[in-house]
This record gives structure tokens, sequence and C-alpha cells, in this order.
């Protein structure tokens, strides 16, 4: 009866809440019940990834060297709302853009500006979250622009390359969130990077930011278990040199390597379903 009565207050399936717990009583950490979303919800939050990949897919098609930043904004402006969607990063405690635009030694937040001229050798993230009614995709890519430095190019395709080598491993109620930080850690050590350890994934869905914080460096089996309905991203930052960073700009947004090594970030948005998982956005 106690299965039936959260089944049907949270709409979470009868399969989940036994083995919720189930891992408990076998002493595992289990995540709270809120992070976990219903099918409905589930539905909602996977058009707004859907729409979420188009956008991405339309910078890709007009990302090109001497443009700028700011016009990169204007795309994923553009698009967004032909897709029925609005920029969630617009207003976002005080962000001024669109999307966050993020070249060569700038790890994340870099804001869109028409000084900002794309050039030839430049790596450049374009993330970017959509908010479809309420319900929200996030990704983010990596473009090279004109030919880019071998070892440059390396770190791009590597950091996306790590985040490969966690799906291989991830399987519902077996997973947990330390595994996601060990197995990219453990990709990324022969190269020689370092990984930012303070800025990570996190949950998404029902707002552009929820729980849990995903770190990119962990401990195999420490952490929550990774159960069906959880929904998050991995979205390593690569530095080439040192992990420290500082934060610039009139309203501390954009956060650059302190050492001007090149920096490189993908994110995913994955679902956890009872087979594996699914990417919701990419």
């Amino acid at each position: 009866m106690k299965i039936h009565h959260r089944n049907a207050r949270y709409g979470i399936p009868p399969k989940t809440i036994e083995m919720l717990e189930l891992l408990r009583r076998e002493g595992r950490r289990v995540p709270n019940i809120n992070l976990i979303k219903t099918a409905s919800q589930i539905e909602k939050i996977r058009e707004a990834g859907r729409i979420n990949s188009l956008v991405l897919d339309a910078v890709e098609k007009e990302i090109h060297m001497g443009m700028t930043t700011e016009e990169i904004n204007e795309i994923v402006d553009r698009e967004t709302r032909a897709l029925g969607g609005i920029p969630a990063p617009l207003g976002f405690e005080g962000f001024p853009k669109s999307v966050c635009t993020s070249k060569n030694d700038v790890i994340c937040h870099g804001i869109p500006s028409k000084d900002v001229v794309l050039q030839d050798g430049d790596i450049v993230n374009v993330d970017c979250t959509t908010n479809v009614g309420g319900y929200f995709g996030d990704a983010s890519r990596m473009f090279c622009i004109g030919t880019v430095a071998v070892e440059t190019r390396t770190l791009v395709e590597e950091t996306k390359n790590s985040i490969h080598a966690v799906l291989k491993h991830l399987a519902p109620y077996t997973s947990t969130l330390g595994d996601i930080g060990y197995e990219i850690s453990q990709y990324i050590k022969p190269f020689g990077y370092s990984i930012v350890r303070s800025i990570g994934g996190h949950g998404v869905g029902l707002s552009m930011h929820e729980e849990p914080y995903v770190c990119h460096v962990g401990m195999k089996g420490h952490g929550i278990a990774l159960v069906p309905g959880m929904i998050f991203t991995i979205e390593p930052m690569i530095n080439a040199g040192k992990e420290d960073y500082v934060v610039r700009g009139k309203k501390a947004w954009e956060v650059y390597t302190k050492d001007g090594s090149m920096s490189a970030q993908w994110e995913y948005m994955i679902l956890m379903t009872e087979t594996g998982y699914e990417i919701l956005s990419k």
C-alpha cells in the first residue's frame, strides 16, 4: 500500500519506487523523489530538448570566420522563438543575452558581443538553453573556426570523447553520480589536461538549473544512484593548462582560464531510462 500511495502521489512508476526502497535497504544513497520526472513531464522536457538541438543545428549551419558572437546570439534568439521557445539565459539572474558564447580561453558564460569576432584558429563554445512552455532543454557544442592548431583541435575532440566514455558505463540503479566524474577524469588524465571541478553539470527540465550538481571529477560508486526519470547535464570543462580560473566582466559572468590556456566544453542533456539512457539534447 505504501508503494501504491507514493506512485499515485508522485506519478513515478511502481518499479522505480520499489527499486528505490530496495537500494535504500541495501544502504545505497538514493535521489530525492523530487529529482525524478514523471512520464508527462519527460514528454514535455524531451520536446524542449529537441527544439534546443534544432537551435544549435541552425548555429552550426551559419557559423563562420569573420562573424561576431553577437551574430550567434541573434541566430539563437531568432530560431528559438521561431520554433516556439524562449531563450532561457536571457535575463536569468541578469544575464544580458540569449546564449553563452565562450571563445578560446573563456571556460564558460561568455557574453555575446559585436566586438568579439571569430577568427582563423579560434574555438568557441555555444551554450544554448531553451524554455518551451516552462520545460527546459540544455546543451552546448564546440566549433573550430578555420585552421585550428592540432593540439587545440585535439582538446576539443577529446573533451567530447570524455562524455562518450561516461555514456558507455551509464546504467540505471547501478551507476552513481560519482561514476560520471570518475570516468571523465580517467579518460582525460593521459592527455595532461585539467578539469574544472567547481563548475559542472546539473539537473534540468523543470527549471534551468536543478539539483543534483554533477562534478566532472569523482569517485567510482560514490554519490546517489542514477535512476530512471532523472534528467541532468554532463558538461565537462577541460583546460589545456591548469584548472584555475578568474571571473571577469562588469557583471562578473565570464570565466577565463587563469593561465590563458585554451578551454573546451561539450554539454549533453541526459535522461536515465529503465534500459540505460537517452540523449535529450546535444
